[in-house]
């Protein structure tokens, strides 16, 4: 699961995850590797470790919520994964639709603003689920609300946004059963803003990069607010993206 996707893989597969390098790529090769201690999952993800626990982080670019020592990590950005090489994590490229790893492999599994991007979003769940241990933990996150399309979601690659139920309902049905919820994510609900980050890193990608990884990416995890979790399913009425910590609870139906 290197690079291109195999010959025998649908072309649209391949355009998709084309398009998303397109962004992230150029994005990775110009920032900076962030601390996971920098971000408001922290606290949850340091109440979950434990010694000796294998854990995963699929996608994480730059922007890492596990630690980087301890923590197997996938990603289909090179830059990505050439520079959390350089500060000693284990990275390598690939994909969360054919994840490289035995079945129940990890206790500690995290895809944040993932399964969005896939067309196949089946797929990628089941792929997630099947690398968990029973008993292990997941953490995910998705934009919410298909009325609240944006630009900005087509700029990012995304392919969908979700009906709450719609999530749980596919979460349960790859044997994973939401534990407690959050509000999750730092995207502004301006829509002016919105609009200027499109024209920007599409006009100006170059310099918009620059400001976002030295100036508002410090600036929004100084003023992030803090992660506040509800057990079970919190009211996603008002929400545009969530976090679900999630159990595996066994094979899917």
């Amino acid at each position: 699961m290197l690079g291109d996707l195999p010959p025998n893989q649908p072309s649209r597969e391949q355009e998709l995850l084309d398009a998303n390098l397109a962004f992230y790529d150029p994005l990775w090769e110009q920032s900076r590797l962030s601390s996971p201690e920098r971000f408001n999952t922290w606290p949850l993800v340091r109440s979950l470790l434990t010694p000796a626990q294998s854990r995963l982080e699929v996608g994480p670019g730059l922007r890492p919520r596990l630690p980087v020592e301890g923590t197997r990590f996938v990603d289909a950005s090179l830059p990505a994964v050439t520079k959390l090489r350089e500060r000693g994590a284990h990275a390598e490229i690939g994909l969360v639709s054919r994840l490289p790893f035995r079945d129940g492999a990890f206790n500690l599994v995290a895809a944040f603003d993932i399964v969005e991007h896939v067309d196949d979003d089946d797929v990628a769940l089941s792929q997630l689920a099947r690398v968990s241990a029973p008993g292990s933990t997941l953490l995910l996150s998705a934009p919410l609300h298909p009325s609240r399309w944006s630009r900005f979601d087509e700029l990012v690659g995304h392919r969908r946004r979700y009906e709450p139920e719609q999530l749980l309902s596919k979460l349960a049905g790859h044997g994973l059963t939401v534990t407690a919820t959050a509000v999750y994510g730092m995207q502004p609900r301006s829509s002016w803003l919105l609009d200027f980050a499109v024209w920007a890193l599409t006009h100006r990608r170059r310099r918009a990069i620059w400001w976002y990884d030295r100036v508002f990416l410090r600036l929004g995890a100084v003023f992030q607010r803090r992660l506040t979790l509800t057990p079970g399913q919190m009211d996603f009425s008002d929400v545009d993206e969530a976090l679900l910590v999630c159990r595996k609870t066994g094979d899917a139906p």
